[in-house]
């Protein structure tokens, strides 16, 4: 009996299901139907050549819609790269483009999206849709998807100097340092970080992916425009220079040794940019009257581009200090760049 009612019950889910299926399959064939009536009827009436531009550019973008809703992008892209092929006349082949190249981007053909936002700028006079403007709209994704520093620069470029109202100019003019340098352009990079930091707002203003906007732009300006005469050939040079003049009690040669730009001394905890972490003293304060000590090799955590140096004997308050020394990373001065400075003072032990 057991077995008869576990029998049942699982035929008369079986029927359920069997239903519910048919009924979903039968339900999606009628959905088909209905499309597929829909887009004859409106592809029928496009056929008219009589109809008015307005007329025309709404059929045209129900007929796209309909194949974006069920995201038939294949379909879409062929209908209206054929129809701005042969209507060049359509005042309304810059916003078919631009559904093109949206239709790329979601099928992740970025190369050919990026081709179709190009073209729809050089080629095509801007169109406002739904009050944006579709340039502008190309502009953002171009950036977006392209890797190329050339072609980022031009676009940020034109975003300014095309849609000043609508861009954060600031934002812009980092962006476009940091492309320069990625090209090499030091030069020019330089001078875009000095627009960077004239604006009001740089020292506020938020930058994704970039959290010390202000503070990268500030360093590489003041180091361009200092002597740099505190830097060395080579680390064990500089090294060997703060040791002796430390054994010597000398200093005005640390004074002179340590970077005269963006010089920081803070705990291991602090962060570079926080605002009490650049300081400038005198290492006379801290040598006098005090017995100064430091470790005959360099810190085991010390690296090609960075060193460090475990020294002690500065106060009673905090006793040991590591200095920090780092290769200089510089190209705009090929004389300069690969140098090595003393750039700063970690206070305490190692967390």
């Amino acid at each position: 009996m057991k077995f008869f009612k576990c029998f049942l019950f699982i035929f008369l889910i079986s029927a359920i299901t069997a239903s519910c299926s048919k009924q979903t399959l039968l339900k999606a064939q009628q959905n088909n139907k209905n499309y597929t009536f829909v887009q004859n009827s409106l592809y029928n009436l496009l056929q008219n050549e009589n109809h008015s531009k307005e007329t025309r550019y709404a059929i045209v973008n129900r007929i796209a819609n309909n194949m974006l809703s069920i995201k038939d992008y294949n379909s879409l892209i062929l209908f209206l790269t054929d129809w701005v092929e042969k209507h060049p006349d359509d005042s309304y082949n810059c916003y078919w483009l631009l559904m093109t190249a949206f239709a790329y981007l979601e099928t992740d053909a970025k190369p050919m999206a990026r081709y179709y936002f190009e073209r729809i700028i050089n080629n095509y006079e801007d169109l406002m849709v739904l009050g944006k403007s579709i340039h502008f709209l190309c502009l953002q994704h171009l950036i977006q998807i392209s890797t190329n520093p050339t072609n980022r620069i031009s676009y940020f470029n034109q975003l300014s100097t095309r849609f000043p109202g609508n861009v954060k100019i600031t934002e812009l003019y980092f962006r476009t340092a940091i492309e320069y340098e990625n090209l090499g352009e030091w030069n020019l990079a330089l001078k875009t970080y000095q627009k960077f930091l004239d604006q009001e707002d740089a020292n506020s203003i938020q930058i994704s992916g970039y959290p010390n906007a202000y503070l990268t732009a500030r360093q590489l300006i003041d180091f361009n425009n200092s002597p740099k005469d505190w830097t060395f050939e080579s680390v064990d040079a500089l090294v060997s220079a703060i040791k002796k003049a430390i054994s010597n009690y000398n200093y005005k040669a640390l004074d002179s040794y340590r970077s005269k730009v963006n010089f920081f001394a803070m705990s291991w905890r602090q962060d570079e940019t926080d605002s009490n972490a650049q300081e400038s003293f005198s290492m006379h304060d801290f040598m006098r009257g005090n017995r100064i000590r430091y470790n005959a090799e360099l810190d085991e955590d010390s690296g090609p581009t960075e060193a460090y140096l475990k020294t002690w004997g500065w106060s009673n308050y905090i006793n040991v200090w590591y200095l920090y020394f780092r290769k200089v990373n510089f190209p705009a001065d090929s004389e300069i760049h690969g140098r090595w400075e003393w750039a700063g003072i970690y206070f305490g032990e190692k967390l």
